[in-house]
């Protein structure tokens, strides 16, 4: 590593996250933390995984300190391109969201302040946990893949929503009720799939399956928690599994999903563990972080407190 070591922010700027929110608002950021004294460096991304590649770019060039203007995808991207680059460890990178996303899921187990004046004082601040992160073994077009996950990973309906939510998005259809409308509308097609869930070596479910998650943080899609217990630092994944059920049972318990009481269902099991297999039948795809990525089988591997984010000043792990 022959470059010096530099004080300020990299900040990676996701033009298009929330709508265009990323581009939109990058001069009040900006202007903000240039107004609190904090010295700063900037990159826009221009295509899908280019926050990878500019993140590598930024702590080769001796950035040790990174911020993503976006949301949920854009931090996926960014801690994939701090796990990828070979040139310090993890641990020694700083990243903290200024959030301009849709969902924001990773940003509000945190804490982390909504409005951008406190965000960017949160850089000022710079309260840091060291949080676990999970390597996930996956297929696309029956070839191996691998992706890190900061938050969470849904499979069956869950990432059949995504995939439609992200379909309409693209499409330029974007709004507040988007993901609610793609849940309502996947309900009315979707079928249950048969999933083989193995934990740390032992079967722990086997049987058709509506829903499933698996998680280092408790929220996804927008708001709802799917794995109410998680904790960011210990050492293991939150596994929930929504057996089948049909129509009319989801949508009487779907509020659950938003209150925390999803445990209370009594077609709802869940454990913890550091090592999962899935095996689904048919295939499944997962969504990552709020990104459609692949397809069944899935591994899951935890790689405890490796990286180390900014929170919130009232944050209690």
């Amino acid at each position: 590593m022959d470059k010096a070591i530099k004080d300020g922010w990299m900040v990676i700027v996701n033009p298009k996250a929330g709508n265009g929110y990323g581009l939109r608002d990058w001069p009040i950021i900006s202007n903000q933390m240039s107004n609190k004294g904090i010295t700063f460096a900037c990159m826009f991304t221009e295509h899908k995984y280019h926050a990878v590649e500019l993140t590598v770019k930024a702590i080769k060039d001796g950035y040790r300190k990174i911020v993503a203007i976006g949301g949920d995808g854009t931090v996926n991207e960014i801690v994939n391109g701090i796990f990828i680059q070979q040139f310090v460890p993890t641990v020694d990178i700083s990243l903290a969201v200024i959030p301009t996303g849709t969902g924001n899921d990773w940003m509000r187990m945190y804490g982390i302040p909504k409005t951008y004046s406190d965000a960017v004082q949160s850089l000022l601040t710079h309260y840091t946990v060291l949080q676990d992160v999970g390597l996930i073994s996956y297929y696309e077009t029956r070839i191996p893949h691998q992706r890190y996950m900061a938050n969470a990973a849904g499979m069956g309906f869950d990432a059949m929503v995504n995939r439609r939510f992200n379909r309409l998005k693209d499409e330029g259809r974007w709004n507040k009720r988007l993901y609610i409308k793609s849940t309502l509308n996947e309900l009315f097609v979707y079928r249950s799939r048969h999933f083989k869930v193995t934990v740390d070596g032992k079967v722990f479910f086997d049987d058709a399956v509506f829903s499933a998650s698996v998680g280092i943080g408790k929220y996804n899609g927008g708001g709802m928690i799917p794995m109410p217990n998680a904790v960011v630092d210990d050492g293991l994944f939150d596994i929930t599994v929504i057996k089948r059920i049909n129509i009319f049972n989801v949508l009487w318990h779907f509020p659950k999903l938003y209150n925390g009481k999803l445990y209370n269902y009594s077609k709802v099991v869940a454990t913890q563990g550091r090592h999962i297999v899935i095996e689904v039948h048919p295939e499944s795809p997962i969504e990552i972080d709020g990104e459609a990525m692949g397809y069944s089988a899935f591994t899951f591997e935890l790689v405890p407190r490796s990286i180390k984010v900014v929170v919130g000043k009232d944050f209690q792990p």
